[in-house]
């Protein structure tokens, strides 16, 4: 089975794929896969973006040479045709990354934990969708916690995730929703619950 486990911000995606972990699924962060596609495509990006970085004197490199993605994200947020040009270069890098691990695993559970995948040419290869979710103000304070992110820069990403929901459930592949609220133990047992009811679609499939 191939699961993406999917959800707006500090909903509890990690701690979700961690609880798979433990059931024997072999997870692949696909954050962590685009932060290795940036600096797979870093000319390009620089190509593309440097200009605009320049005259808003934002800088794109670290001393070390490596991309400051969130100087990107920074750069590109808000203007969707930057976002469609970034996301144009490093998603067939990170869908490559992606279907190695999952053809170097054959035959195995596999988690893609995942904020967007249904924009990449891998939601193709998943069997189905655990949604996580959490009440905003629940979310809120989790961000605040664990990034000591600013007010209004955690509103503008939830901002930009309303859709998240529906944008998965469009792509017609079986979902599960879960409300993670009280703690690792309720939301393994809600997990154990989807799963159950999840894997005779993936056997059908």
């Amino acid at each position: 089975m191939i699961l993406c486990v999917t959800g707006p911000m500090a909903a509890g995606k990690n701690m979700a794929a961690a609880l798979l972990e433990k059931k024997g699924f072999l997870s692949i962060d696909a954050d962590a896969a685009g932060h290795k596609a940036v600096e797979l495509c870093k000319e390009r990006i620089l190509q593309e973006f440097s200009p605009l970085a320049a005259e808003k004197k934002i800088p794109l490199l670290a001393e070390d040479g490596t991309v400051i993605r969130r100087n990107v994200g920074a750069l590109i947020f808000g203007n969707s045709a930057l976002v469609e040009k970034q996301e144009r270069i490093v998603f067939p890098y990170i869908d490559s990354i992606i279907e190695q691990f999952i053809e170097s695993h054959k035959g195995r559970d596999i988690v893609i934990n995942a904020a967007v995948l249904f924009k990449t040419a891998s939601m193709k290869k998943a069997d189905a969708v655990l949604y996580i979710d959490s009440p905003c103000i629940v979310r809120f304070f989790r961000a605040r916690k664990r990034d000591g992110m600013k007010a209004c820069h955690i509103l503008r990403r939830f901002k930009s995730q309303r859709m998240l929901f529906k944008q998965y459930k469009d792509t017609g592949i079986p979902m599960k929703k879960i409300l993670n609220i009280t703690g690792a133990g309720v939301l393994q047992k809600k997990i154990e619950k989807a799963l159950c009811l999840l894997r005779p679609l993936d056997s059908k499939k």
